[in-house]
């Protein structure tokens, strides 16, 4: 396990004063259930065999425990793995420690370092896959945005099209990232780049149109939650690719 760097910890006294979303104590101010009733059947997709998923910023994996449960009833007749990465060890050390599943893995990883892109690729490669039939990413792209830039956030996007059969997103509308940047100022520091995003006022629908672009098609998007967020669903759109093998 890499060593954890003092970055991932909390700015002055304020433990939601954080640089990359890894708060301490997340799920105690943003339900777990909430979230599960947010996401609908039509959501996911038809699948039938073995079933494996990528939960991008588990955190204590609160989330991604409730989340096998309801895949295991959408799904009772599949085989279910789940690999949930956060960017602190720390929160993966506590995962780990409530982890009662054999078939969810939590592994300390940031999706934005290529060693750590290379380590999920590993997982897919020993169990037979290319891709993952599901990934999910709640409230994790104003992070990555924070910390990459426009560019990033793009390339992120890009990239998980790339190892997603369908993707489950909950993008963070702006006004999160205003109260981010401001918590965090609060304590004498910043988001360096917070300044230089032009994507904006509608960071959903420049999320929406990335993941639509090319590959997949949005098939679902729930209603808001108590904290203003929409869930967005996405699939691989078939008759796309397959225009494209024959091309």
């Amino acid at each position: 396990m890499k060593e954890r760097t003092k970055d991932l910890d909390y700015f002055g006294s304020d433990p939601g004063a954080v640089k990359f979303g890894n708060f301490i104590n997340y799920y105690s101010f943003h339900n777990v259930a909430e979230r599960i009733n947010n996401l609908h059947p039509n959501m996911f997709p038809t699948l039938t065999e073995d079933i494996y998923c990528l939960d991008i910023g588990c955190n204590t994996g609160d989330l991604t425990r409730e989340l096998y449960k309801l895949l295991k009833n959408l799904y009772p007749q599949c085989m279910l793995h789940i690999l949930a990465v956060d960017i602190d060890s720390v929160l993966i050390n506590r995962a780990q420690e409530s982890n009662t599943e054999r078939n969810i893995e939590y592994t300390t990883a940031n999706v934005m370092e290529k060693s750590d892109r290379d380590s999920i690729n590993e997982y897919l490669k020993k169990n037979g896959r290319s891709m993952f039939d599901i990934t999910f990413c709640f409230s994790v792209s104003m992070w990555i945005h924070l910390n990459n830039g426009d560019n990033g956030l793009r390339e992120f996007l890009e990239h998980i099209k790339t190892i997603s059969k369908s993707i489950i997103i909950e993008p963070q509308p702006w006004k999160c990232y205003r109260q981010a940047q401001k918590r965090i100022k609060k304590t004498g520091n910043t988001f360096q780049l917070y300044d230089t995003l032009k994507i904006r006022s509608q960071v959903d629908i420049f999320i929406e149109s990335i993941l639509k672009e090319h590959t997949h098609i949005k098939v679902y998007e729930s209603q808001n939650s108590s904290w203003n967020r929409k869930i967005q669903s996405y699939k691989l759109n078939i008759q796309t690719n397959e225009k494209k093998e024959l091309i």
